[in-house]
């Protein structure tokens, strides 16, 4: 499979979007872990799997979300270690 330089700007968008995202509510929104909340990088895979389970958020919060919990599933966290870098470290969850 040949993936274009579109497919590559596109999931590189993308993975900025997440960068850029945090939990607005919640167990692990700003209000536990100002100022924004926890990257949604961070969120926990069983705390997405939730979610998936449910039904994840209306809109933008919602797809980056998905996104994320497949990341996880298929093994590939470690995807968001230069996030994490940039971020300082893994958010520390308590």
């Amino acid at each position: 499979m040949n993936i274009s330089q579109t497919d590559r700007e596109d999931f590189r968008n993308l993975l900025m979007e997440i960068h850029r995202t945090h939990m607005p509510f919640g167990m692990f929104g700003k209000e536990k872990y100002p100022p924004h909340g926890v990257p949604i990088f961070d969120l926990p895979e069983e705390y997405l799997l939730w979610f998936k389970q449910r039904t994840f958020p209306k809109g933008r919060l919602g797809e980056l979300m998905a996104h994320v919990c497949e990341i996880k599933e298929c093994g590939m966290d470690s995807i968001f270690e230069p996030m994490r870098k940039a971020n300082g470290g893994r958010t520390k969850l308590s």
